[in-house]
């Protein structure tokens, strides 16, 4: 028969696993809102989480997140995703190694959820 220790070892393992699993869903979603960006921005300069990209006002141009850990290293070959620029919430979902760099477009003004 399970004693009192072993019962409450258990509810203290499954109460664990439902946080881990909150803090991992929040992260996944993208727990900071970046605010208004209207240039280039740097916003993490480590490994992270691009959760979701929302145009609010659509600009001329498409914007570009880069996987890197400043505005000046920001080139072509660290490119993530691009920003269409057309308003509305796009998913990147993608994970970053360096940092996370965002140039919105030309006239663009976009927010970002990020981990």
């Amino acid at each position: 028969m399970a004693s009192l220790d072993d019962i409450l070892t258990t509810q203290k393992n499954g109460v664990q696993g439902i946080n881990s699993l909150d803090s991992t869903t929040r992260n996944l979603a993208g727990a900071v809102n970046s605010g208004t960006i209207t240039a280039s921005t740097y916003l993490k300069t480590q490994y992270g989480w691009v959760g979701k990209v929302s145009v609010i006002v659509a600009g001329s141009a498409a914007g570009t997140i880069y996987d890197t850990s400043s505005v000046a290293n920001a080139s072509t070959s660290n490119r993530l995703a691009t920003i269409p620029n057309t308003v509305g919430i796009y998913p990147i979902n993608m994970p970053v190694n360096t940092g996370i760099v965002v140039t919105p477009g030309t006239g663009m003004v976009l927010a970002m959820s990020y981990s």
